[in-house]
């Protein structure tokens, strides 16, 4: 047997005791490397009488071929047995009987939102729905909140890149109070509604969040009175909060599209809140220019609104101090509602 031939001899046994790709690499490099054994031969050819430069030249390349082979084959067998140890760490056995599917459950904001909605429904109110973008006139301008009023400083943000043949701009509504107007211009007195969805402000904390849910209210009719706003939303809390140990106070304060005007506060007289204030919702008497903007005559319809955040009650209600944790998507957090 030549030399060669040894050669080619010794490289197919150290291929094939080769157990890795890093050592396979590591023993082509001893054979075909930069400064391998054949590399070598080819060098030395050049050293040799024109007469056999020739004829050793031809017998060294078919020893490099026979190698390159048996390095290739090589590979494919290590290729082929990593494959084949992953089908059978990853084998699925198809006669064994399938997995259950985990517990689910509605998410505490949807939960929270149905809520609100059976217990205003049990007290005769409808139910409305609207567009999520809404003109800078329904937003604003119909509730008695003109262009550059101060009032509209945290609510005037998310606008979209349209405008109407009629000039009015687009935003992303901040309240669902459009849909007083809405609801109001197509129906006719006496008008009894909610219209809980997805509202938007520039605004993020641990008690706010830039897209939030809310919930408005609203009760027109000809003899409709403060009363009847405390009534109802005192109802509403006790039914929501399943006790009527509880205290609900109207602290006077500022909105546009109402007057005279009040926050909504409620305290526990019982539990860890128990003593502690907390603001609940906005509310009052709807404002004359509004019940006009309905299309209605506010010397003959009078009523009440009042708009409240859906997570604001969730997390009164399940204890929740961080607002974030709702959009998170922690399913720690959601398996606690399942």
């Amino acid at each position: 047997m030549s030399e060669l031939e040894d050669l080619v001899a010794n490289a197919r046994a150290a291929f094939q005791n080769a157990a890795d790709g890093a050592t396979l690499e590591n023993e082509k490099a001893r054979f075909l490397g930069k400064s391998g054994v054949l590399t070598e031969k080819l060098k030395a050819v050049g050293k040799l009488d024109p007469a056999l430069r020739k004829t050793e030249g031809a017998r060294i390349n078919r020893a490099k071929e026979a190698i390159e082979a048996l390095l290739h084959e090589r590979r494919q067998a290590l290729a082929d047995l990593h494959m084949q140890k992953r089908l059978d760490e990853e084998a699925i056995d198809v006669t064994l009987p399938g997995r259950g599917r985990a517990m689910t459950g509605l998410h505490p904001v949807t939960r929270t939102w149905h809520r609100i909605e059976e217990i205003f429904r049990s007290m005769g109110f409808d139910v409305a729905d609207g567009p999520e973008i809404e003109s800078d006139w329904m937003s604003f301008t119909a509730l008695n909140n003109p262009e550059n009023h101060p009032a509209r400083s945290m609510q005037d943000t998310f606008y979209v890149d349209y405008r109407d043949s009629s000039g009015l701009f687009y935003n992303l509504r901040p309240h669902t109070s459009p849909m007083q107007v809405r609801y109001a211009r197509m129906h006719t007195p006496p008008i009894k509604v909610i219209a809980p969805g997805r509202t938007y402000r520039v605004d993020s904390d641990a008690t706010h969040s830039p897209m939030f849910h809310q919930v408005e209210g609203l009760w027109i009719d000809e003899a409709i009175s403060f009363a009847d706003l405390k009534g109802v939303y005192t109802t509403f809390l006790q039914r929501f909060f399943e006790t009527e140990d509880l205290k609900v106070r109207f602290r006077p304060s500022f909105f546009p599209f109402t007057e005279p005007s009040a926050e909504i506060d409620m305290a526990f007289s019982s539990g860890p809140l128990k003593g502690r204030w907390l603001e609940i919702s906005g509310s009052g008497q709807v404002h004359p220019s509004v019940v006009r903007n309905m299309g209605l005559d506010p010397e003959s319809y009078m009523g009440f609104a009042f708009g409240s955040g859906i997570e604001r009650l969730a997390m009164l209600r399940y204890g929740i101090t961080d607002l974030r944790l709702f959009y998170e998507g922690d399913l720690r957090f959601l398996r606690q509602f399942a």
